[in-house]
């Protein structure tokens, strides 16, 4: 078996079997306080993949601050072959603020891949992009849903570019719903896929919230890429494997009226097109109640968690599948197996 390699995060050398804890010089605050992003490398004993575990890109997304904690507390990670660079917090600007944004509001997931001298954003993609993610060999990136919004367990990839490593991936980490899903430009999955990086993109939970079954369904997921990489033993006990089922589109149910909305579904449940009853929205008053129906068939993978509605607002995330009843077994065995963990 191949000894391991020393690994280098910005100067700072990290021998096989030894794990270390790095601060990745960001310049300061105007109160002369120095910011740092902080990361975590275990090195194995023996030689093997690097692989990537990001968080908080968008600095109000904490689910994945969560599940890297559990993640580097497990003690198979002992037996390690080949690295884990673990980063839970990549814009630490916005998580001191619980801001999704760095301080010149720019979005740090479309700043890759960054500049020296552009602007903050850019060159925290840059020292980011250039002394974290260019050591890595496989990379997963964590994030939620957006403020108010609430997004079922999945995996994003874009199934006309990602093949090979990058499916094989999703397909082992398990969420019950592999969404197809386009790069965008300047995000961390583009600059990852320009340099050759297979990464999977974990949505899963709120901003600003800890979700127990998303958490646990990280872990999960990483653990399982982690064995399908051969970083770690297989696991000895015999489970039943569920394949994600793949969603080639989606849809956002939007409001059709302005008031208070009335949710009648949950994220994960099975709609039918012209028959599911979405919820109702209201004026305050209660005088005029208008229906949103299901324009499309499929499954809720995201929802909005706010009770106010404009015109036009986004309500509803429903991915399409060929067999939409097969689709909600897989959500539920997936619940059920995350729910029995705990």
């Amino acid at each position: 078996m191949a000894k391991g390699r020393t690994i280098d995060i910005d100067g700072h050398p990290v021998a096989p079997g030894t794990t270390a804890t790095i601060d990745l010089d960001l310049g300061r605050l105007y109160t002369h306080t120095p910011v740092t992003i902080p990361v975590q490398v275990v090195n194995g004993r023996r030689d093997g993949p690097v692989l990537l575990v990001s968080a908080a890109v968008h600095g109000d997304e904490l689910n994945g601050v969560e599940i890297i904690r559990r993640l580097i507390q497990r003690r198979s990670l002992a037996r390690l072959k080949g690295t884990l660079i673990a980063v839970p917090v990549v814009n630490v600007h916005g998580l001191l603020s619980h801001s999704r944004y760095l301080p010149d509001r720019r979005d740090l997931n479309r700043s890759f891949p960054g500049s020296e001298q552009g602007s903050l954003a850019r060159r925290v993609a840059h020292r980011f992009l250039n002394e974290i993610v260019k050591k890595a060999t496989h990379a997963i990136d964590l994030h939620t849903g957006a403020a108010h919004r609430f997004n079922l367990p999945q995996i994003r990839s874009d199934l006309d570019v990602d093949e090979g490593d990058t499916l094989a991936m999703a397909e082992a980490f398990g969420a019950p719903v592999i969404l197809n899903s386009n790069i965008r430009d300047g995000s961390l999955r583009e600059a990852a896929t320009d340099a050759g990086i297979p990464m999977l993109v974990y949505e899963a939970g709120e901003a600003l919230r800890f979700d127990e079954m998303s958490i646990r369904g990280g872990v999960r997921g990483i653990v399982n890429v982690m064995r399908h990489l051969g970083m770690l033993r297989p696991d000895r006990r015999k489970q039943k494997v569920y394949k994600p089922l793949v969603a080639r589109s989606s849809a956002w149910e939007r409001a059709p009226d302005s008031g208070i909305f009335r949710s009648y579904c949950q994220s994960g449940e099975r709609v039918q097109k012209d028959k599911t009853r979405l919820g109702v929205i209201s004026d305050p008053f209660g005088e005029r109640d208008t229906e949103v129906m299901a324009t499309t068939s499929g499954i809720i993978i995201g929802q909005t968690l706010l009770p106010l509605a404009n015109e036009g607002d986004a309500l509803f995330h429903i991915a399409r599948f060929g067999r939409t009843d097969r689709a909600m077994e897989r959500v539920e065995s997936y619940q059920d197996l995350l729910e029995s963990e705990g």
